[in-house]
């Protein structure tokens, strides 16, 4: 009874659910007779399971839900970072409606440190507006797909806003940029502000190593978005997504290599699968990830 209670522990635990079902079996071994409520979970010790990482949502995973749904998610899953998709808020909303879902993710304890994917044209209206929009949310970095010509109007916004561009490479089906390299080439001659957001499954289709890509590109990696496909040679990118741990990315690699650098941005579950329903998959994603990085030796 007792490796079984552990076991129900750990992996509730692990999951980043409620431990539905302890408190009942704690009251069973007690012999108490006292049935507490199955969503009554005892008091476990305060710990950071991502050793340091600023490991969160990108609310895209949850783009057929509204915005109160999504919130409830991922405070579900126990993430306090989040990465808001227009779907959640839209672009041509006001300052004060951005600044208002941005108090809502707040006052749920989730903190919007970047925004995107923001699709951005060579064009000065379109490069302002996604500033605008990271402004009055609170976020410091926006994950966009831009037009190449407009990396030359954005570094004098970033200077202007002081808020960083991180290019999302989107696979071997993109026009621009297909692999982290693509994007790190493009932003060499422009504000060391203009980096990258490696989105992992694109970059395995694109046939790049992720965990090599950490290394390479530490100095302007600004964002991540975290998923795992079953097969790096899918060329389609909605097919080729499975729930992290069940695809053949080197999970834990990627996560030693941002340990080891150092990553002080955001790392942001993005789960594409199932977008009527994410929020199993999101769950054993994130389960599997605590379990991963609870396994890497101390540097």
């Amino acid at each position: 009874m007792t490796s079984r209670r552990r076991f129900l522990q750990a992996s509730s635990i692990a999951a980043g659910l409620p431990l539905v079902g302890v408190s009942v079996l704690h009251a069973a071994e007690a012999g108490s007779g006292e049935i507490l409520h199955p969503t009554t979970a005892p008091s476990l010790p305060a710990k950071d399971p991502w050793r340091g990482l600023r490991v969160g949502m990108a609310s895209y995973s949850f783009r057929k839900l509204p915005l109160d749904a999504t919130i409830a998610a991922i405070k579900r899953v126990d993430l306090h970072y989040v990465s808001i998709k227009d779907a959640h808020l839209p672009m041509n909303s006001t300052p004060e409606q951005r600044k208002a879902v941005a108090q809502q993710f707040k006052d749920a304890g989730i903190t919007p440190v970047s925004c995107g994917v923001i699709t951005i044209k060579n064009e000065e209206a379109s490069v302002r507006l996604a500033f605008e929009y990271a402004r009055d949310i609170g976020a410091t970095v926006i994950v966009c797909h831009p037009e190449p010509e407009a990396l030359s109007i954005a570094d004098k916004f970033v200077k202007e806003f002081d808020i960083k561009l991180a290019l999302h490479n989107h696979g071997p089906e993109a026009k621009y940029f297909k692999s982290p390299y693509d994007s790190w080439k493009a932003v060499q001659d422009h504000d060391e502000r203009i980096g990258l957001c490696m989105d992992v499954g694109h970059t395995a289709r694109a046939g790049v190593d992720p965990v090599e890509a950490i290394g390479k590109c530490k100095s302007r990696l600004y964002d991540m978005h975290m998923k795992d496909v079953w097969s790096s040679g899918v060329k389609n990118a909605s097919q080729a997504e499975v729930e992290v741990g069940r695809g053949t990315l080197d999970v834990k690699g990627m996560f030693q290599a941002l340990l080891e650098i150092k990553y002080a941005c955001h790392v942001g579950f993005e789960h594409e699968k199932n977008a009527e329903n994410p929020l199993p998959g999101v769950a054993e994603s994130v389960g599997y990830c605590k379990g991963i990085v609870s396994c890497i030796p101390p540097a």
